[in-house]
């Protein structure tokens, strides 16, 4: 496989592990000094028990997570990919349930020849 199908593969592991509920597929390949910038608060997560925390809210009201259209761009030793994202979950102000677009951008680094998540990157339009 070539470092953009191995990046692929590694991203669609891991949303189909948040659409399980998996959280040893979620974190399987993040690295331990992740760093990840979310919609809900907070707003930056640091190392991977911080980033684990920020999944269990997840959970909580969240009922679907779909990539729209990934795409990647790798070299030898960094990698980058990013996608319009959609989540449904249940808005506890509206008292209904809500789609969320969102936006990803996923780096990577490939350490001991493996690609691992580095840095994670979650936002909204801003209205």
């Amino acid at each position: 496989m070539n470092n953009e199908s191995q990046i692929k593969a590694r991203v669609e592991s891991w949303a189909q592990a948040v659409r399980e509920r998996n959280f040893n597929g979620i974190l399987a390949w993040h690295h331990q000094d992740i760093v990840m910038y979310d919609v809900p608060p907070p707003f930056q997560s640091v190392g991977i028990d911080a980033y684990r925390q920020t999944w269990e809210l997840f959970f909580t009201n969240t009922h679907s997570f779909r990539i729209i259209d990934l795409n990647i761009v790798a070299g030898e030793d960094v990698a980058f990919c990013y996608a319009p994202m959609k989540c449904r979950y249940f808005d506890n102000k509206l008292h209904r349930e809500v789609d969320l677009d969102f936006r990803l951008t996923i780096g990577f680094k490939r350490m001991e020849g493996e690609w691992w998540f580095m840095h994670e990157h979650h936002s909204v339009p801003a209205e």
